[in-house]
């Protein structure tokens, strides 16, 4: 009898203790379990498949881009190749099957001679939007040194978010070798940054009047319906020069 009589006191106790925990989570006087599985990373290229990608507005994997000693390098067309069927000039950026709202991008690319690139987020696929920097915001890649964008103001160098923020010092490595990009965009706390080669080199709000702000006196200002949609794809740039990419991997917040 003594011992049934300990059992149930400590049935009750242990609902009672249960019952108080989970009313100061409700009420917000304690923080949930941090144990909770977090957000593992995905990987968007392993060097040997182009799966996770696509052909902007749709379509398979453009020729241009190729798998070459596990890196993904898109290789520029001829301007014949370019042509459509009605002799239209195309461009063949590539986006990600997958949409991401707020996340953590990590990838490394390597630019050649002269050459130009980017990395987008938040793209939207809408016949409106002919290009992804359309509707997208955009990190930049570039040979600082010798293509004319790297002359046109710190805003359009490598690093930068493209044409607002300008990188708060040189992170590249030289032509020819990679660089490790981490994009990170969080919409929760309206705050996204750049980081190259383990330099944080640009910090900026992702979302509404800090942005707009931002984006006032921009070549950007007034374009109707540009990084207005928290949720879009991933976006690698055709700019007409070689550029690789390789270990793509994004983790969602």
């Amino acid at each position: 009898m003594k011992k049934l009589i300990v059992t149930v006191l400590l049935i009750f106790v242990s609902i009672s203790c249960k019952e108080k925990a989970e009313k100061a989570v409700d009420e917000g006087n304690v923080a949930v379990d941090s144990e909770q599985p977090k957000s593992e990373w995905i990987t968007l290229f392993d060097g040997t498949s182009l799966d996770a990608w696509q052909a902007y507005m749709g379509g398979d994997v453009p020729a241009s881009w190729k798998i070459e000693d596990g890196a993904m390098v898109f290789i520029p067309p001829t301007d014949e190749e370019r042509k459509d069927e009605n002799g239209k000039k195309q461009s063949f950026n590539l986006v990600s099957k997958q949409a991401f709202t707020s996340f953590q991008l990590s990838l490394d690319w390597k630019i050649s001679e002269a050459g130009n690139g980017g990395i987008f987020w938040g793209i939207v696929e809408d016949a409106k939007y002919s290009q992804p920097y359309h509707s997208a915001l955009e990190i930049q890649i570039l040979d600082n040194d010798k293509h004319p964008d790297g002359k046109n103001g710190t805003s359009h160098q490598a690093g930068a978010l493209y044409d607002l923020v300008s990188p708060s010092e040189e992170a590249t490595k030289p032509v020819g070798e990679w660089n490790t990009a981490v994009i990170t965009i969080n919409h929760n706390t309206n705050k996204g940054s750049s980081v190259l080669n383990g330099i944080e080199v640009a910090t900026f709000p992702v979302h509404g009047i800090e942005l707009d702000s931002l984006l006032k006196g921009s070549k950007f200002d007034g374009w109707d319906g540009f990084a207005k949609a928290k949720t879009g794809k991933i976006g690698l740039q055709d700019h007409g020069n070689v550029v690789a990419f390789k270990n793509i991997k994004i983790k969602e917040l």
